[in-house]
């Protein structure tokens, strides 16, 4: 099942906080490529001028992507939104997002 995950991060912006994220963002990029190898996240953008990232998660249900979300270290920090998809009938579900 595709998923598409709309994040904002809301960790605070004082200085204690810009330490932490600074520390956080290495272990994050490592959970994010685990995620990446395992085929959960399959892409991953930034929305230009703000904290938003949208990315395109597969799993087998809603569980497994709540483990993976929550498995992110920034993760309490996140403000997340996220919507099931479902192949449109013009669609091939066999040639979505093919690599």
């Amino acid at each position: 099942m595709e998923f598409l995950v709309r994040q904002l991060n809301r960790m605070p912006a004082d200085e204690e906080s810009r330490r932490l994220r600074e520390e956080l963002r290495p272990p994050e990029r490592q959970v994010a490529q685990q995620l990446r190898d395992a085929g959960i996240l399959r892409r991953l953008w930034r929305v230009p001028g703000t904290q938003h990232a949208i990315g395109l998660y597969g799993a087998e249900d809603a569980t497994v992507l709540h483990d993976a979300l929550s498995s992110l270290p920034m993760f309490r920090w996140l403000e997340i939104e996220i919507q099931p998809l479902a192949v449109h009938p013009r669609e091939s579900a066999t040639s979505l997002f093919s690599t």
